[in-house]
């Protein structure tokens, strides 16, 4: 039979899966759980990263305007506030209109009705596109003639980068981790395994088997423990995912976290679940294979 008929290496690895029961349900056990704890963090980190976006959107430097600026000449500002880098949009934002959402903020104190919106300032409202360029932006704005004052909550955004690239590390950190102490158990597993057939695997080699032909069966057999173990995560996944979203959903508490639809995930978490999943089975089998190939 030649050493290229995919075939019998195929069946020989689908052999090796069911004559093995015990050990075979170890191995896509130990898949399973791994893939399903890299996952989780992911998905995690994903959400928190989307969170911390929205956040950053809504992020906000107020630049109040000279007193003795008219209403015509602080909309002038506009223009120029949008014209400075960084800047994505200048809202302005007038004496009365701020006068109104303060009010409405405290509705239930009387002493803030009755007040004249002449004792506050016109003001712009600035987005802006990066966070880590905000006490530039800050101190652009605060340059600009007609600008008295700049409210920018530097410490918020530093805040908003800080926890998003430890989240990331975090994340990068324990996916590394599990993938490299996944590879580690799935490989001793299959050395259990390869250890009940080391005389099948001597006589082979007696007889001038190839280390290719006597490698490429385990081969198969690491790749489709991989691939079951990775398919049966991501319907583990799918399900905890959705009961996690529909508990959020309905927690009063929780309802300022917006957690993403998985239909927009279900992609990407397949193609590295997959991928996953067959580079730790063949890995783990190629590791533990290596042993009894040696002269």
């Amino acid at each position: 039979m030649g050493r290229h008929n995919f075939g019998y290496f195929f069946h020989e690895g689908l052999s090796n899966m069911f004559s093995h029961g015990f050990m075979t349900f170890a191995a896509i056990g130990i898949t399973v759980a791994c893939l399903l704890i890299m996952g989780t963090f992911s998905l995690v980190a994903v959400n928190a990263n989307s969170l911390l976006q929205d956040l950053e959107q809504e992020n906000e430097i107020l630049a109040y305007v000279e007193e003795d600026y008219s209403e015509e000449q602080a909309r002038a500002l506009q223009a120029e506030l949008e014209a400075i880098p960084n800047v994505i949009s200048a809202t302005y934002i007038s004496r009365v209109e701020a006068m109104e959402r303060f009010t409405a903020q405290y509705p239930e104190e009387e002493m803030f009705q009755d007040l004249d919106p002449d004792i506050l300032r016109d003001r712009y409202s600035l987005k802006i596109q990066d966070l880590k360029q905000i006490s530039q932006t800050k101190k652009a704005v605060d340059d600009l003639p007609g600008i008295a004052k700049v409210n920018a909550y530097e410490a918020v955004a530093g805040g908003f980068i800080t926890v998003r690239n430890v989240a990331s590390v975090v994340c990068i950190a324990l996916i590394a981790i599990l993938f490299v102490v996944s590879v580690f158990i799935i490989s001793n597993t299959i050395r259990l395994t390869t250890f009940d057939r080391r005389e099948e695997i001597a006589i082979m080699r007696m007889v001038g088997a190839t280390n290719g032909f006597i490698r490429w069966p385990f081969v198969y057999e690491g790749f489709m423990l991989g691939l079951l173990g990775a398919a049966i995560a991501f319907l583990l996944q799918w399900g905890l995912y959705e009961a996690v979203a529909q508990g959020v959903d309905t927690n009063d508490a929780l309802q300022l976290i917006d957690i993403i639809s998985f239909q927009e995930l279900w992609v990407p978490v397949a193609v590295t679940f997959s991928i996953a999943g067959i580079l730790i089975g063949v890995g783990g089998s190629l590791s533990a294979i290596r042993k009894f190939l040696q002269v």
